[in-house]
C-alpha cells in the first residue's frame, strides 16, 4: 500500500537512539472509517519503542492500480455520524482527560481514538496506548469522566 506522509498521524511521542531508525511494520488494524492502527517497531529493538500510528486512507487508494483496496464497512466501522463542522475532537489528536469521583481527580494525557462533538462521549488512551478509557467532549482538548 502506497502512502503518503500528510496521510500518518503519530499517536505518540516517538523517540529514537539514531536519527533515521529503519522502521519495520508490525501490524495493521482497521481503525474507524478510512483509517488504519499501523503497530511500527524499529528493525533493531535497542533503537526504539514500538510505537503506533494512525494512517488515514485516501479513498482514491483503492481505485489506483498497483495499490491494494481497503474494504470498509461503514456500518461495522464507524460510530453515529455526526456533522462534521460540530467535531471539537479529532482522532489521534492529543487531549486531557479529567477523572473525578469523590475526593480524587486525576488528570491524564491522552490521545484520541475517535472523533468527537461537545458533549459526546469517545474513547481514549493513554500515550502509550495500555489503557482506554471513555470521556465526555468538554471543548477542543478537554474530557471530563467519573472513576
Amino acid at each position: 500500500m502506497a502512502i503518503t506522509a500528510e496521510q500518518v498521524t503519530l499517536l505518540t511521542d516517538v523517540t529514537a537512539a539514531s536519527s533515521s531508525p529503519s522502521l519495520k511494520v508490525e501490524s495493521i488494524q482497521p481503525w474507524g472509517d478510512h483509517r488504519m492502527k499501523v503497530r511500527i517497531d524499529c528493525e533493531s529493538g535497542q533503537e526504539c519503542m514500538p510505537f503506533f500510528v494512525a494512517v488515514r486512507c485516501a479513498q482514491q487508494l483503492a481505485a489506483e492500480p498497483g495499490t491494494a483496496a481497503m474494504n470498509h464497512s461503514p456500518a461495522a466501522t464507524a460510530p453515529a455520524r455526526i456533522d462534521p463542522k460540530s467535531i471539537l475532537m479529532h482522532a489521534g489528536a492529543p487531549a486531557t482527560l479529567f477523572l473525578e469521583g469523590g475526593r480524587v481527580h486525576i488528570r491524564l494525557a491522552v490521545v484520541c481514538l475517535e472523533n468527537g462533538a461537545l458533549g459526546q462521549t469517545i474513547k481514549v488512551s493513554s500515550k502509550d496506548h495500555r489503557q482506554t478509557y471513555v470521556g465526555k467532549v468538554v471543548d477542543g482538548e478537554v474530557l471530563r469522566a467519573s472513576l
